[in-house]
């Protein structure tokens, strides 16, 4: 049951950008590769978890957009689109949902595959 309305939710938000991209691709990467693309300055850092888990702990620079959170799709719709954007959750599920919804709106994505459980780099708080 839960798999359907996840993929229900999904739809419902890749529904909420007009446009007209014919693929809804974006790159799934290790923490060794998502550690270099966030080196990029210009790379906005999208943590999708819950501002509870956020507050445990983070990737430094990242901004905290809760995936389930009423103004998810309003603040996807606010980022650059000049610029790239790298987003992870806690261990994958999440940011795929949500890199697919940022895709859909047209950002271009990078998503750590694993989630922040394969982080192994720096941590704030």
């Amino acid at each position: 049951m839960k798999t359907i309305l996840y993929s229900l939710f999904a739809l419902a938000v890749m529904v909420g950008c007009n446009n007209s991209k014919a693929t809804m691709e974006f790159d799934s990467v290790d923490a060794a590769r998502f550690a270099e693309v966030i080196e990029d300055e210009q790379v906005q850092i999208i943590d999708v978890r819950t501002p509870a888990e956020f507050s445990e702990g983070h990737i430094p620079g990242a901004v905290n957009i809760d995936i389930d959170g009423e103004e998810f799709e309003a603040m996807v719709a606010q980022l650059d689109k000049s610029r790239p954007v790298a987003v992870y959750c806690r261990g994958g599920r999440r940011s795929k949902e949500a890199a697919t919804h940022m895709v859909g709106c047209g950002l271009e994505v990078t998503e750590l595959a694993d989630g922040i459980l394969s982080w192994q780099g720096e941590m704030e708080k």
